[in-house]
């Protein structure tokens, strides 16, 4: 892998870890759309017997730590299921993607699971519905899409290119349950100082709840990093009197009844079961 050179001369990786993820699906459900809406990265395959794959790399933050992601784009015509076949060993992350204005392409992520299960078993993977711009046009119904997500244990987004919206943070959440999955939460918070990016991170949204981070003035990959890093942290704020509390629950049960954010807002006198802690 390429890196930058040391002041010894000896290579310094870019990335603290890199991560080989499949898109699949039926042709003609925007997986290319996906890729190209990835402005970093290289687009060539490192290998010259690539044809009906289409690859992009990208490198995005984790909680602080750089992640490097080689995408491979598997065609969804059925002479290429022996690529995917060939392609699918080493993969570590799969995305399912099937366009909401289709449902035949969301009726054949059975056919794309069962290959899965045969040739890549136990490997983590997320369902995507791409295209959510068009959802004006949309055949599969969200609540139907993530009720069958949930059933296959799997991560659901709607995402769309066009849009920017919630690419990046499907590719961020595969991440994690990938390195979860291996082992890495034992190494995933080092007992060490905080970086100045963590540092940073956690000044940020500890006063900033997390549907309002795309509200701030900054670049869409570091508000991307804020949003992961305030969902990984518990760190989702609520303000009151002008100083930042986040919400934790006693473990009574009672708490899930249903105090909204107004109530906590306006009630001087917040329930029991529900601890309110001062950053």
């Amino acid at each position: 892998m390429r890196g930058r050179m040391g002041t010894q001369g000896s290579p310094v990786k870019s990335y603290d870890y890199l991560l080989k993820f499949l898109l699949v699906g039926d042709s003609d459900v925007g997986k290319g759309e996906i890729l190209e809406s990835l402005q970093d990265g290289a687009s060539e395959s490192p290998y010259a017997y690539s044809n009906g794959i289409d690859y992009k790399t990208t490198t995005i933050l984790l909680d602080g730590r750089r992640v490097k992601l080689e995408l491979w784009d598997t065609s969804g015509q059925g002479r290429f299921c022996t690529i995917f076949r060939s392609y699918s060993r080493g993969a570590q992350g799969i995305l399912l993607v099937y366009d909401i204005t289709n449902r035949w392409s969301f009726d054949g992520i059975d056919r794309w699971i069962k290959e899965i299960d045969e040739h890549a078993p136990g490997v983590p993977r997320i369902l995507v519905g791409n295209r959510l711009h068009l959802a004006f046009k949309r055949q599969v119904p969200t609540e139907q899409a993530r009720a069958y997500a949930e059933k296959n244990c799997m991560t659901f987004f709607e995402v769309s290119p066009l849009c920017n919206f919630n690419v990046i943070e499907s590719f961020t959440e595969l991440s994690r349950i990938v390195l979860m999955r291996h082992g890495m939460e034992k190494i995933w918070r080092p007992n060490r100082v905080f970086s100045l990016q963590d540092l940073c991170c956690r000044a940020i949204v500890s006063c900033t709840p997390v549907h309002l981070i795309d509200k701030l003035p900054l670049p869409v990959t570091i508000k991307s990093h804020l949003k992961s890093f305030s969902m990984a942290n518990g760190m989702n704020a609520v303000m009151m009197h002008g100083r930042s509390y986040s919400l934790a629950s006693s473990g009574g049960g009672s708490s899930s009844k249903g105090w909204t954010r107004r109530e906590l807002l306006t009630n001087p006198h917040p329930p029991t079961d529900v601890q309110l802690f001062a950053h």
